[in-house]
């Protein structure tokens, strides 16, 4: 697909990605995402054929327009929605798939300072980075892969799959319906929280009195709590 049929999409995509949209008139004035993309369209093309000094430029303009800062020597594919967009920031060897939906807040960045090596992650196609969510180093988030609000990804993602935490877990394994149901997310500190709350109960009754029932619950609490731990290094 040539250059302005790549724009021409991204404007399409709009309304593929955003029911909020009622006329063409907001297209122009209230996606700064999409106009962060347009720009980076025509300086990822000026970048490639040399022009380095103005592909820069045109991304500097870009990010005193929209608040969005996006490297042009970045690789971004088809129909990439960057929804309100304010404050996402997307690095200079980041690969970012066709289909993906990127969320306001969003970082793209890495985590090596060494030059002329990928430094940032890969997102692979139909993947959806959540709200304020940090996503480090050079590693994949897989495909349909989801990422939690405000979570810090700083290991791979496999596909299908849902990571929230700080830093991230994956929670859920196997494609969701919707794209990232978030008021359905896990809560992993209030899990553990209830979990130290029960076991010093536990422990207390055993102090008081010695009841084999307590010490069997005691002991299935135990084996959920290495159940949890164990989920969390997978």
């Amino acid at each position: 697909m040539g250059l302005f049929s790549k724009i021409k999409d991204d404007f399409v995509n709009v309304y593929r990605n955003d029911p909020a949209i009622h006329s063409k008139f907001e297209l122009f004035f209230n996606y700064p995402g999409v106009w962060a993309i347009v720009w980076y369209r025509i300086a990822n093309h000026l970048y490639g054929i040399g022009m380095k000094r103005s592909a820069r430029f045109i991304m500097a303009f870009n990010q005193f327009l929209t608040n969005i800062d996006i490297h042009p020597a970045a690789t971004i594919g088809e129909r990439v929605f960057i929804d309100h967009g304010i404050g996402v920031v997307i690095g200079e060897t980041a690969v970012i798939k066709d289909d993906v939906l990127i969320y306001q807040g969003v970082t793209i960045g890495g985590v090596d300072l060494s030059a002329g090596v990928k430094r940032h992650p890969t997102i692979m196609s139909g993947a959806v980075i959540g709200a304020g969510s940090k996503v480090l180093g050079n590693i994949i988030i897989g495909k349909n892969a989801r990422i939690g609000a405000n979570s810090v990804v700083v290991r791979e993602v496999p596909d299908d799959s849902t990571a929230v935490g700080i830093p991230a877990h994956v929670v859920q394994k196997g494609r969701d319906k919707g794209l990232l149901s978030h008021n359905k997310l896990p809560d992993i500190n209030k899990e553990l929280f209830e979990y130290m709350l029960k076991r010093v109960a536990i422990l207390e009754h055993i102090l008081m009195e010695d009841h084999k029932d307590v010490l069997e619950q005691d002991i299935e609490l135990e084996h959920i709590y290495e159940a949890f731990i164990q989920s969390m290094k997978s």
